[in-house]
């Protein structure tokens, strides 16, 4: 019971001996290095964000006509721009299994910085395909921020740990929304003409933004609970259940202390509690896991088996229609309400909407995952993650049977329609995360690779639907809907 009432406390750190993973989840502390690595996890990918997706509030508009660019050339920028990121998602995985996600992390951050600081010099629909493809390097911080989490955080919390740091990190699309046009206004009337005045709103946020937390990753951040990614194995007391009481002190102190932030300077005074997480019943290869590097004879194993196609797919519906929806709301809206009042500001900011949700609609997903996990085991979060993509599905197929069935639809109704759609479809991602950990679990990264790499092939395949539309794109959402229901069924 201790256990089961420490994971609702948020300061006190929780310690299961098996592995010295947290089993609680501390996010209003900063003296433990599961909480820095925690928050560390979320920002690099928040930060991501606001270069990844710095086009989608100004192309539909600004960055369009300074280029002059027609609207399949700005469908085609949307593609490239995930095409780039399934590559890297794919990549990312395999090196986090060998390097660690800490490192891994701010090596992507710093090598996004160099294409955000190059995209003022794009001046063709060309120009504009290399540097978005590059910037998509970014979107490989997904994979770092959920294995990072998934290192540090025990099997009774990891679900909501992961839906957290994915949530909040993935509502850096709807900051950037945000940012990015107030930004551009202010610009404006400090008196750049429009092409100027985009242009410098990359060099001015993204790029500071992505180099600083880099820096902040590598000085603040940990490898694994154990100290550095090479003594991960060290973290384990016994391979296949608890520590006994007489090893709870030697589990606790990793022989690298140095790199542990409890053992830095004034940090040692939190409280710590060792003991085995008692709220769950069941043993889980999540007890003993620890990355193994990426082998011929592993990734055919890995490739091979249902259990890393069932999340797979199902974020390949989810994940990959939330990056289309972030991609083209904007243009959705201007292309059904474009006048004089509603024009590229009004668009950007409903459109991020979508992205802000994810502040509480993934971390709920993955609160319900870890609740069902609790009653029903794995099997529980498999089929919470069918039973929202199916929702998912459905909100879709009727909201583009709205549009397409009205002359003049509502924004009311569009609007409301898009948040219980984009709850389901968030809370869906959540879920799925929270059910990745236990699928291949010695292969973490490369399987976060590949789910995360297939959310991006859904991307492309979604944003390939909404390239081929015409207005009034209704028939654009029904189709993707459909995709997303014969999926989960």
């Amino acid at each position: 019971m201790a256990a089961r009432r420490s994971s609702i406390n948020l300061r006190e750190v929780v310690i299961n001996p098996a592995n010295l993973k947290c089993s609680s989840l501390p996010l209003l502390s900063l003296r433990n290095q599961y909480s820095i690595n925690f928050h560390l996890a979320w920002l690099g990918f928040f930060v991501a964000f606001l270069s990844w997706f710095a086009f989608a509030p100004l192309i539909p508009d600004v960055i369009k006509q300074d280029l002059k660019l027609t609207s399949a050339q700005v469908g085609n920028s949307n593609v490239v721009s995930l095409c780039a990121t399934l590559f890297v998602r794919m990549i990312a995985g395999p090196l986090v299994d060998r390097y660690g996600p800490r490192k891994v992390m701010a090596g992507l951050l710093v090598l996004g910085a160099i294409p955000s600081g190059l995209a003022g010099t794009a001046h063709t629909a060309n120009g504009l395909y290399f540097v978005r493809f590059f910037i998509g390097i970014l979107g490989g911080t997904f994979v770092t921020c959920q294995a990072w989490t998934t290192a540090f955080f025990d099997k009774n919390v990891v679900g909501r740990a992961n839906a957290l740091a994915g949530g909040w990190g993935n509502a850096g699309g709807g900051v950037t929304f945000v940012v990015m046009i107030a930004l551009y206004n202010r610009l404006l009337s400090a008196g750049l003409r429009p092409g100027l005045a985009w242009r410098t709103a990359f060099v001015v946020v993204p790029v500071p933004s992505l180099l600083l937390v880099a820096t902040a990753i590598m000085i603040f951040g940990t490898d694994h609970p154990a100290g550095k990614w090479s003594d991960r194995h060290k973290a384990i007391a016994h391979p296949r259940g608890l520590a006994e009481p007489e090893d709870e002190k030697a589990c606790t102190t990793p022989d690298d202390s140095k790199d542990d932030p409890e053992k830095k300077g004034d940090l040692a005074d939190i409280q710590v509690t060792v003991e085995p997480a008692q709220d769950l019943n069941m043993v889980s290869e999540l007890d003993y896991a620890i990355n193994e590097p990426l082998t011929l004879k592993l990734a055919l194993k890995v490739i091979s088996t249902p259990l890393t196609w069932l999340p797979a797919l199902g974020y390949l519906t989810t994940f990959g229609y939330e990056l289309a929806i972030d991609a083209n709301l904007a243009n959705v809206y201007l292309a059904l309400y474009k006048s004089k009042t509603f024009g590229q500001t009004k668009a950007g900011y409903l459109a991020s909407i979508f992205g802000f949700l994810n502040f509480f609609t993934r971390p709920l997903g993955g609160y319900f995952g870890d609740l069902v996990y609790r009653r029903w085991g794995v099997p529980g979060k498999k089929y919470l993650m069918i039973f929202l993509g199916i929702a998912q599905g459905l909100l879709s197929l009727g909201l583009g049977v709205y549009i397409d069935s009205h002359h003049h639809p509502s924004l009311t109704v569009i609007i409301i329609l898009i948040i219980i759609l984009a709850m389901a479809n968030e809370a869906a991602n959540g879920v799925n995360f929270s059910l990745v950990p236990h699928c291949n679990p010695c292969s973490n990264g490369f399987m976060s690779g590949i789910v995360g790499g297939m959310g991006n092939l859904g991307g492309i395949i979604f944003a390939l639907v909404f390239r081929f539309q015409p207005v009034p794109i209704g028939k654009a959402f029904w189709i993707c809907g459909v995709i997303a229901l014969v999926c989960s069924i």
